[in-house]
């Protein structure tokens, strides 16, 4: 059987998703679910406008998603701080059920929001820049051939920078979050750490949130990058720029999932001692191993993080993506830097 006949693999997806865009222009009414772009010019690639468009890509799937899974969160922070008193999943939601009621998951939402809001669009604006400034640098030949050393820097690069803006609400959601009787949410939160620790003590964790971040997002961007090469290369039968917005969404939700599973296990360690850090003054790197041990470090709470992550980066792709699509450009990945279809 030879699989490189496109014909055969075309019924492993509804044809409805393979209209073309010159199809889509003439029959509007029928296309399926479509992303309206904007009628007026599109916007250049790689200009201030577009760097403005992926930043706010950024700043929404990230700070939207996070939190939409607060009480997740609470609960993995809570496991993580207190293995002896959260001991599962299970009994861990139905503690802070008890002791908090349903506004305990919901603690720190503020934070999480304006944090990872921040966060995302540094990550993603800087990694648009970084990766078209490294691919530069290179060269079109060396880029081609080391695509995933360019997808690997230029997150990095990207995640450095955007966790400084991270890093001192991310220290007062942990303390709202493992400390209940800590402050109420940022407003109280945010002048309470600082009285106490000073400024320095916004930013006490942010070698093991680099720790965590830097090689969370290397492997989120190179993994979807490649992920969404591959699906468009063997599972998609027609070029991508004749694919539907329905169907370059799924992909990026697709790809991003996958993404996610392998960030969620790469960064997990560095999580964990994030969490015991901020939880605790004064406490080290050697309190946390002697308190949770090595192997608790690499898996306490690791399956919850797994759907967290997974489920996560996920829909970040597709919010950044359909942002994207939004302002008339491409979704990220499978090599095409034309416009989206209207």
């Amino acid at each position: 059987m030879d699989f490189g006949e496109k014909p055969s693999r075309r019924s492993l997806i509804p044809s409805f998703l393979y209209k073309s865009v010159n199809f889509e222009q003439r029959n509007p009414s029928s296309s399926g679910f479509i992303i309206p772009a904007p009628a007026e010019a599109r916007i250049e690639m790689f200009s201030p406008a577009y760097y403005a468009a992926c930043t706010t890509g950024g700043m929404l799937c990230c700070g939207l998603t996070h939190a939409a899974v607060t009480p997740i969160d609470v609960v993995k922070c809570n496991m993580q701080i207190d293995p002896a008193k959260y001991k599962s999943i299970g009994s861990a939601f139905g503690i802070v059920l008890k002791e908090q009621g349903m506004k305990g998951f919901y603690r720190g939402w503020v934070p999480t929001l304006l944090g990872y809001s921040a966060q995302g669009a540094f990550k993603y604006g800087l990694y648009e820049y970084f990766k078209k400034y490294y691919s530069d640098v290179a060269g079109p030949d060396h880029a081609a051939k080391y695509k995933t050393l360019i997808y690997l820097a230029g997150s990095a690069s990207a995640e450095f920078i955007a966790d400084i803006a991270l890093c001192p609400l991310e220290a007062v959601k942990v303390r709202v979050q493992t400390q209940p009787g800590f402050a109420t949410g940022l407003a109280d939160g945010l002048p309470k750490l600082v009285r106490a620790e000073g400024i320095s003590g916004l930013y006490r964790g942010i070698v093991p949130l680099w720790g965590r971040q830097i090689p969370y997002t290397m492997m989120k961007f190179a993994t979807f990058e490649n992920t969404v090469e591959a699906i468009y290369k063997y599972a998609v039968p027609v070029p991508k720029q004749e694919c539907s917005n329905a169907l370059q969404l799924g992909v990026s939700f697709s790809g991003g999932y996958i993404a996610g599973v392998f960030c969620a296990a790469i960064s997990h360690p560095a999580d964990n001692l994030v969490s015991f850090l901020n939880n605790a003054k004064g406490a080290t790197v050697a309190d946390a191993v002697s308190k949770l041990g090595l192997w608790g470090l690499c898996t306490r709470g690791l399956p919850l993080r797994i759907v967290m992550i997974g489920t996560l980066t996920g829909a970040q792709w597709v919010i950044y993506d359909a942002c994207k699509v939004y302002f008339g450009l491409p979704t990220t990945g499978g090599g095409s830097h034309d416009p989206a279809p209207k």
